[in-house]
């Protein structure tokens, strides 16, 4: 579904990504790991467009998508749920999901309105409240829910957990595996590897901006090159 080639990225003469190759198949979770700084975040941005890059090729569908605006590659199916939740915190909860379903029509976004409030019934209860007044935990709920309003084929969540506590933790990565068994593809970034390998098909670990290890996350969880460096063995 999702394939990177030798991509390169840069910001302005710090060099983020140095020829990093990966894929995604349809229905799996794939996770990258690595440090902060690795280029985790800065792969998110690329493949959302968010960034141009230097050189390389990223392919959704079997299309070409490194050369579309942002607004076009949504509009394939691609989805993106930033660091840091990005909500609008003076809109209310329901404006920020629709906000997420600006490509739809009024039917289709009324119907993923209510899909995702289905997904997080915490939400329907807060539909009327600002963003910003929300937990922690419900702003990530928003955050990822917003990304779902329009109906993606790939999500790409970047450090769904970060901040929050154990509880919501292990419900983020419920609702994580949840999306899966429902079709969807996700393409996860966790600075908390044990749980994103826990729940994930295949794993890429960044380092410095380079892919270094790749393979099924059971077997990764396993390498001791993982288990040292960010599993705290």
């Amino acid at each position: 579904m999702l394939r990177l080639t030798d991509v390169h990225l840069a910001y302005g003469h710090v060099h983020a990504l140095k020829g990093v190759s990966l894929a995604v198949a349809a229905g799996e979770i794939v996770t990258l790991i690595g440090a902060n700084g690795a280029g985790k975040s800065s792969t998110l941005k690329a493949i959302s467009a968010l960034h141009p890059l230097r050189s390389g090729a990223i392919e959704f569908a079997g299309e070409a998508i490194h050369a579309l605006p942002p607004h076009q590659v949504v509009a394939r199916g691609v989805s993106h749920c930033p660091e840091g939740r990005r909500i609008f915190y003076d809109l209310s909860v329901r404006e920020n999901l629709l906000m997420g379903g600006y490509l739809l029509g009024k039917k289709e976004l009324e119907e993923r309105l209510a899909a995702v409030l289905d997904l997080f019934p915490r939400l329907r209860e807060r539909l009327a409240q600002a963003g910003g007044t929300l937990s922690g935990g419900e702003q990530q709920m928003l955050a990822i829910a917003r990304a779902l309003m329009c109906n993606p084929r790939l999500l790409m969540l970047d450090e769904p957990s970060l901040g929050l506590a154990p509880l919501m933790v292990e419900k983020i990565f419920e609702t994580v595996l949840s999306l899966k068994k429902g079709g969807l593809t996700v393409l996860l970034v966790e600075q908390n590897a044990g749980a994103a390998l826990a729940v994930s098909d295949r794993a890429y670990v960044l380092e410095t901006g380079r892919v270094t290890l790749a393979g099924d996350s059971a077997s990764l969880a396993r390498d001791e090159r993982v288990v040292k460096a960010y599993l705290g063995g």
